[in-house]
């Protein structure tokens, strides 16, 4: 497992921790709330503090990786700010409430339907912090299948082009053998029509000295005849 996968778990890990401990703010007293909000806080930092490093961690990679990574983190950015937004406006309701709880104790009345009615907000807002869970574990398995995914199709691009670069490569060998094939043909060829020149000459000179041979003999031959003849 890389480094930025354990980071993407420890984040994930983070996030569900903060959702939850969110959403039982409501229902604890008000030393365990401030506890409560103690731990929310450093959760909060440990997660900024994974994105800047998966932020630093991202600048190593190739740009088809680095940019699936950035764009998940964009997301995880975008899930932190969301739970900070949540996390106050929980925290300012509780103040809300606390006032509110102060002026109902000292009217002393109407104690029973307001804990009934803090009951059922309660209810609501763990269904509400459970769906958000639900979704933001389905986001992030999201991103993470569109990464495993363009991973695999940028693997499957890059095998390709390595395929085509070895046809390629292997084309040009052949067509520098088949060009040293046409230059060996060719220097061939002219030695075969030198060769061919060269015994035409002789043999244009086998019969030039054959017929001046037969004119000389054919002359000595006659000649004495005709001399004698004369005489």
């Amino acid at each position: 497992m890389s480094l930025l996968e354990q980071y993407e778990q420890q984040y994930a890990a983070l996030i569900a921790e903060i959702t939850a401990h969110i959403g039982r703010l409501q229902q604890n007293t008000t030393a365990e709330r401030n506890e409560l909000c103690t731990k929310i806080d450093a959760s909060l930092s440990e997660a900024q503090e994974l994105l800047e490093q998966m932020g630093l961690e991202v600048r190593e990679l190739n740009p088809l990786q680095r940019s699936n990574f950035n764009n998940k983190i964009q997301v995880a950015q975008a899930e932190l700010k969301r739970l900070q937004g949540e996390y106050k406006q929980t925290k300012d309701r509780l103040r809300s409430q606390a006032n509110s709880f102060t002026t109902l104790d000292l009217a002393g009345s109407g104690d029973y339907y307001e804990d009934v009615a803090i009951s059922n907000d309660q209810r609501q807002r763990l269904l509400e912090n459970s769906e958000r869970i639900e979704r933001t574990g389905n986001r992030l398995n999201e991103g993470y299948r569109v990464a495993i995914e363009t991973e695999a199709l940028g693997a499957q691009v890059l095998n390709d082009l390595h395929h085509q670069r070895e046809t390629l490569q292997g084309a040009r060998a052949r067509l520098r053998e088949t060009n040293a094939d046409l230059g060996r043909a060719s220097r061939t060829l002219n030695s075969m029509m030198l060769r061919a020149l060269r015994e035409k000459v002789v043999l244009y000179g086998v019969g030039i000295c054959f017929v001046v041979a037969v004119g000389v003999s054919l002359y000595l031959t006659f000649a004495p005849s005709s001399t004698a003849a004369t005489s």
